[in-house]
């Protein structure tokens, strides 16, 4: 008889969820508990949350305008090569 093999893994971005979900089960048990589990001000805070969200737009956008990749290029040459872009 054969062993069947596992052939699906774990999912990266279930077990991202399955994580963060833990942190706010923490996060809320210390929070009942009259604990600060984060120890920043609401204004750090902000800029932290406002800093985060600028780094990742910026980076999102520099990916998306810039053919980084190999395949990338040889996309967009082959496109300009028949007039499509």
């Amino acid at each position: 008889m054969s062993e069947s093999k596992n052939t699906a893994p774990f999912d990266k971005i279930m077990l991202v969820r399955t994580a963060v979900l833990f942190l706010a089960w923490i996060n809320q048990y210390l929070v009942i508990n009259g604990n600060s589990p984060l120890p920043f001000t609401d204004a750090e805070f902000e800029l932290g949350i406002s800093a985060l969200i600028t780094f990742l737009a910026s980076l999102w956008a520099w990916w998306k305008n810039n053919d980084i990749r190999f395949k990338t290029r040889r996309n967009t040459q082959y496109l300009k090569d028949k007039g499509l872009k």
